[in-house]
């Protein structure tokens, strides 16, 4: 079984760790490793900064306290609300980049790092969105004072179990796990050349990269970061390439030298460059609803927001009573780019406090979004034949694609397959009927409403044999499936099997 066949068929991590937004995922990651990380002090084990377990306490409460304070200030200063779990995660990587001291310079020198990092959100960053990892400015900014340095001390053997496997974790939960492997491989293959450039043994470099350097916490809690990540993944490999290679080569043109932070912060710049480089601001139009439990809104953008059908936009609607879900939400962009945003989502009766929020939402309020990106991305030769595969609302972004489609013209071959709980749940059934494509239903009854030349599979829920049955040329053409991960997963092993190769996932997890 190869790696990706292996994750493939992993519904069930993706089911468990879809409970938590990435933002608490990674906070929950951090506490784990304080926690582990004070052990193994207590024990005697891992002493960094040979502080001790009094020394580690104060200086998580001192940058902790110092960046809770900047981000209250900034948030009154700039009137939006401040985002505690960021603060929070923000102080989180500083404790574990900076060395524990007990130490007034030291603890100082935390104090003004946090500062820096939360103040270089606001200070650094252009229309409202940031430019560079926060907590990566902090510490190169402090080191050039000599108070404190970056010593990313959970690079040890200790602590290497722990922090490889949370690393996977949030890799796996962000589908970022090819852009982790590239960071991985090259900075492995960039220390082993570069001990051997300077006549050491390659193999040491690679013992070095492996159990003493910041490559694991690194990969995991630090390239991550979603607002300075460029947007496609091909971007995405490049800036990780790019990461590992200014970390692991060594050079030294004062006052900067290869390190970690130096070389997250450059290769923060060149994805600003290349993403969407303003703050987006949308005001709240209208809503629909398109069945008894998913409706759709519509917002308009105050500037011009670039975006490609079936793409995702993240959502930020601060709100009272915010629950584990938070305050930041991903949503696929229904609607092909014009003077309308569209999302279509789904509100069951225990909904999230972010959906009930947007509910709430009166036509003229303002929302902001922090990114956009994705690769669910039609294949620009209008001459492919399309497959489009959709469960319950994963049937959204191809509402952009059909809309595009239906633009640009050229008639495209495009079937559509679309597997709903119940027939009342049948929803943009006007857009598909507009588009002209083939459309088959898998729903646990007929709908009574089903649009001429419309195929019912039949009760039985979706599976590989009954897609397989209803689009016999599915192997031939270029398949997009958009969904619940169990029913993704099963459906991708499927068409692999009967010779599909070109096959685009877009899952959904947790809502």
């Amino acid at each position: 079984m190869t790696l990706r066949q292996a994750l493939g068929g992993a519904a069930w991590l993706d089911a468990l760790l879809g409970r938590f937004t990435m933002y608490r995922l990674v906070l929950y990651s951090l506490a784990v490793l304080f926690v582990v990380g004070l052990g193994y002090s207590l024990l005697g084990v891992v002493q960094p900064g040979n502080a001790g377990a009094l020394g580690m306490l104060a200086h998580a409460a001192v940058v902790t306290a110092a960046c809770g304070l900047t981000s209250a200030l900034f948030a009154a200063l700039f009137r939006v609300k401040a985002h505690t779990e960021s603060t929070l995660i923000t102080a989180g990587l500083l404790y574990f980049i900076l060395p524990p001291n007990l130490t007034l310079p030291a603890l100082g020198g935390a104090a003004i790092a946090g500062a820096i990092a939360v103040a270089s959100k606001y200070l650094l960053a252009v229309r409202g969105r940031h430019i560079f990892n926060p907590a990566a400015v902090g510490a190169l900014v402090i080191g050039f004072t000599g108070l404190s340095f970056g010593a990313w001390w959970p690079g040890n053997p200790w602590m290497l179990p722990f922090v490889v496997v949370l690393a996977f974790l949030i890799l796996f939960r962000t589908r970022r796990l090819p852009m982790g492997l590239v960071y991985v491989v090259v900075g492995l293959g960039a220390a082993a050349l570069n001990y051997l450039s300077f006549g050491g043994d390659p193999v040491a470099g690679l013992q070095y990269a492996v159990l003493q350097s910041a490559l694991w916490f690194f990969v995991g809690f630090m390239i991550t970061e979603p607002l300075t990540l460029p947007p496609r993944r091909w971007q995405q490999l490049v800036y990780a390439a790019i990461a590992a290679i200014l970390y692991f080569v060594s050079f030294n043109f004062p006052p900067f030298h290869n390190s970690p932070e130096l070389a997250l912060l450059v290769a923060n710049l060149l994805a600003f460059l290349v993403g969407q480089r303003r703050g987006i601001r949308l005001e709240f139009a209208e809503r629909r609803q398109l069945a008894p439990s998913s409706w759709e809104f519509d917002f308009r953008p105050l500037r011009p927001v670039r975006f490609a059908p079936g793409q995702f936009m993240e959502l930020s609607l601060p709100h009272g009573k915010t629950d584990s879900r938070g305050w930041r939400r991903v949503f696929s962009i229904a609607s092909a780019p014009g003077d309308v945003l569209r999302f279509g989502i789904r509100l069951p009766e225990k909904s999230s406090s972010f959906k009930r929020a947007l509910l709430d939402l009166e036509p003229g309020a303002e929302v902001s979004a922090t990114s956009v990106g994705g690769d669910f991305l039609l294949p620009a030769d209008p001459a492919h034949p399309l497959l489009l595969v959709a469960g319950g609302i994963g049937i959204t972004p191809f509402i952009g694609h059909l809309e595009q489609a239906a633009a640009e013209g050229g008639g495209r071959d495009i079937a559509v397959v679309y597997a709903i709980s119940s027939p009342d749940d049948l929803a943009y059934s006007e857009q598909l009927e507009k588009a002209g494509c083939r459309v088959a239903v898998a729903s646990a009854a007929k709908p009574s409403n089903l649009p001429n030349g419309w195929t019912w599979i039949g009760p039985d829920r979706l599976s590989g044999e009954s897609l397989l049955a209803v689009v016999p040329d599915a192997a031939k053409r270029h398949v997009f499936l958009s969904g619940p991960p169990s029913m993704v997963a099963s459906l991708k092993k499927t068409l692999r099997k009967a010779g599909a190769r070109r096959i685009h996932t877009d899952v959904f997890v947790g809502y």
